[in-house]
Formats: structure tokens, sequence, C-alpha cells
């Protein structure tokens, strides 16, 4: 690794000319993280993304939540929440979940996938804007809030009806947890570097 790295935390400036691209990088001033390299960044992203990509599927069409109040049973999934939305008037709040639980991680999931194959080849520009938008929709992706309201709900509704968890939460949650894995296993450096023959 060469060049000038700039500490995140104390702001020190410093050259990074004789460190190996595997190594682990400290600051001199406060010793904060500044690189720890990614060993097989591609193939664990790769890895991730495709899991989280197969479980996408089921989380979106199997219910989540099976729920028995008064003696009405219903089941619901993701889908149901957005066009329960839409039925009821509420558009602006339909189209806000349909974007931050179904939309902004297949989104992701699709870019972090592009970028691990490096397309468009020959183009780190254009990768590299595919990161940003990654980066700037990422908190967007409401997966892991939204799986928290489920186990709250879970909880919370357990005195006054009988909520038991669908076949999709664990698909849901398998999305999850994938799609954090692969967000934290891409190495954004891999972007410029060339690849050897």
């Amino acid at each position: 690794m060469d060049g000038i790295i700039a500490c995140q935390v104390c702001g020190l400036v410093q050259r990074a000319a004789s460190a190996s691209p595997k190594a682990t990088l400290r600051c001199a001033r406060c010793n904060s993280l500044l690189y720890r390299h990614k060993t097989n960044s591609r193939g664990r992203t790769a890895a991730f993304s495709l899991a989280a990509l197969f479980f996408y599927v089921p989380a979106n069409i199997y219910p989540i939540l099976r729920m028995n109040y008064l003696g009405r049973y219903s089941e619901s999934t993701v889908w149901d929440g957005v066009t329960g939305l839409f039925q009821q008037g509420q558009w602006a709040v339909a189209v806000i979940v349909f974007c931050a639980s179904i939309l902004v991680p297949l989104l992701k999931l699709l870019g972090l996938f592009l970028l691990v194959m490096k397309w468009p080849p020959a183009a780190p520009r254009i990768q590299t804007n595919i990161y940003k938008v990654i980066a700037t929709i990422g908190p967007w992706a409401m997966l892991d809030v939204f799986l928290l309201a489920i186990l709250v709900a879970l909880v919370k509704l357990g005195t006054f009806s009988n909520v038991r968890p669908g076949p999709g939460i664990v698909a849901f949650s398998a999305v999850v947890i994938f799609t954090l894995l692969a967000s934290s296993s891409f190495d954004s450096r891999l972007i410029w570097q060339e690849e050897k023959p």
C-alpha cells in the first residue's frame, strides 16, 4: 500500500509507503485502525450476497407473522403490509415501506454483486459510483429495523393475542444477516486494484 492516509479519529495525515497491501495500519498518534486487509474480500462478498439473494424471495412471499386476535386469524408478509397501507390511502407511508424493506435491500445486494464481478469491466469510476450509491442507500435498508419490530410485536402482543412467527421469519433473518456480512466484507480498495494475470 503506497501513498498518504489520514486518520479518521485524530486527523493525522501519514505516509503508508512502506506497508505491504496485506498489512494492518494503525495511526502513529492515537493508535486507531487506519486500514486492515480483508482476506478473500471478493469471494466472501459474493457468497454472502448470493446467499442473501437466495433467501430474499422466500422472505418476501412467506408469512412473517401469524396472528390470532379475538378469534380472527391472519398471516402477514412484507408485501401485505405495503398493499394494506395503499388500500388505507396512506400512499406516502406505503412507498417508504416498499422502498426501505423491499427495493433498497435488493438494489444493495445487486450492487454488491456487480462490484464483486467487476462490472462494468475496465470502468473503475463507474464501479466507484455504484459503491457510493450502495453506501448512500445502505442506511435506508430497514431490514434489521423491520426484524426488530417483528420481535417486539411477538413479545408485546403475546399477552393480548396469539402471535407466532411464520415460516418467512427464518428467511427474513437470513437476508438481514447475510446482507450485513456482505456489506462488511467488501473492500472498496479492490475497485482500483489492477487484476494480476
